[in-house]
């Protein structure tokens, strides 16, 4: 992810590559080293995601964190950041993702508690957290939006070399309604997290999401 970060981030005139952060913290200086850095996009870890707000607060820059399965002091690490630069914690940077998030707000709203609910996440063998990062994100989305929606109504598969499939089934009387999204490739998730950076960029100090990026009301 962290390479074809850059690498499309260097076809797009919007952006200046200025630095490169390897898993061992080490810093690579690109092509426009000297640059100021007004913008930090982490895919990495949870010490990577804590050393990519310590050096967005260092340039009082915007971060966008794509990393899933955060410790609670990462996350408490990025709430105080939130005081002095603009941040989002994205689990799911694809623009249809977040859609799939708002339509499962306002379907829930719509069809009420009459409709059972479940949340099908899967994703490859190799991904470390279950549920995936974006299921839980769609749960509370769910649950704000009044739905009913047990921790056993969530349920995750680890399967092959899957991107990300994740659905969302309404259940009720003779009928049943999906809301559903397939990744089919991995730089969707780059494209998505350059369009959210380049809104974040510029705005005041806060906690932002991927869905008031596109202007949708389910933030």
């Amino acid at each position: 992810m962290g390479a074809r970060t850059c690498s499309l981030a260097c076809d797009d005139p919007r952006f200046d590559l200025v630095t490169q952060i390897d898993l061992e913290s080490n810093t690579k200086p690109a092509n426009n080293a000297g640059t100021p850095i007004d913008a930090v996009i982490d895919f990495s870890s949870d010490e990577g995601a804590r050393n990519a707000v310590r050096i967005a607060l260092e340039h009082h820059a915007a971060v966008l964190v794509g990393t899933t399965g955060l410790t609670r002091q990462t996350l408490a690490d990025i709430e105080v950041a939130t005081r002095t630069i603009s941040v989002m914690v994205a689990p799911n940077t694809s623009l249809g993702v977040a859609v799939l998030n708002h339509l499962a707000a306002v379907t829930a709203g719509l069809l009420g508690p009459r409709y059972g609910v479940n949340l099908i996440e899967v994703h490859h063998t190799q991904k470390r957290d279950a549920p995936s990062g974006t299921a839980l994100r769609i749960a509370d989305t769910l649950r704000r939006a009044g739905a009913e929606l047990p921790d056993e109504c969530v349920h995750a598969i680890r399967s092959g070399d899957v991107i990300g499939e994740h659905t969302v089934e309404f259940a009720g009387g003779g009928e049943r309604v999906r809301i559903s999204h397939a990744a089919t490739s991995r730089d969707l998730f780059v494209r998505g997290a350059l369009e959210a950076i380049a809104w974040l960029h510029g705005r005041p100090p806060g906690r932002y999401t991927i869905e008031q990026a596109l202007g949708l009301g389910t933030a």
